[in-house]
């Protein structure tokens, strides 16, 4: 069975939907003590989450990319991630809009707090994939529910990366080593605001 050319693949509980971000160690490091993002962690800018471990490795480049050696795997509640998607709108209007389409995505994307894109999902060589991953860009009233409200666990995972890289260069069965990803139950109404196929 092919595998839908937009879908959100994730590691979730019946409560809650793991997504990824890297950060320097200054930033990561409270964060993980604190189970929450606290300063030196910026409210002002815009955070991108990211559901897909493999996305995030290609993102981060095995955490070896400046400012993001850490990575963390962020537990967040459900329906804070829902709500999310709800509020969103894509970072990039259809190529076959109307200036009165364009018009309108304009003023959705300038009131919207939070910014989804679809970009092709990675494999274990980080190679671009046939089919897409979401990510998502949390600013204003999202980064402040984010951080305040919707957060249930921050780990270090950087270990893990390191792992499954060497696995990677090894040879070894990487595969067995990544996270557990399966197709997110995503309703309709949310499948179609964010461009996907519900599941």
């Amino acid at each position: 069975m092919s595998t839908p050319y937009r879908q959100i693949r994730a590691v979730y509980t019946e409560e809650t939907i793991t997504v990824y971000q890297a950060y320097d160690p200054d930033i990561a490091g409270p964060a993980v003590a604190a189970q929450r993002f606290v300063p030196p962690f910026k409210r002002e800018r815009m955070t991108w989450i990211k559901p897909s471990f493999l996305w995030m490795m290609y993102r981060c480049g095995w955490a070896a990319k400046p400012g993001q050696a850490r990575v963390l795997a962020v537990e967040i509640a459900r329906d804070g991630f829902e709500w999310a998607l709800a509020h969103s709108c894509p970072s990039h209007h259809g190529r076959d809009a109307g200036p009165a389409d364009r018009a309108a995505w304009a003023e959705r994307l300038r009131r919207s707090p939070v910014r989804v894109q679809w970009d092709p999902e990675r494999d274990l060589g980080l190679n671009p994939l046939p089919y897409r991953s979401i990510q998502i860009g949390l600013s204003r009233e999202a980064v402040h529910r984010y951080a305040d409200e919707w957060t249930v666990s921050i780990t270090d995972v950087t270990d893990r990366v390191r792992d499954v890289h060497a696995a990677v260069r090894s040879g070894d069965r990487a595969a067995a080593l990544l996270p557990e990803e399966r197709p997110y139950p995503l309703p309709p109404a949310l499948a179609d605001a964010v461009g996907a196929r519900a599941v």
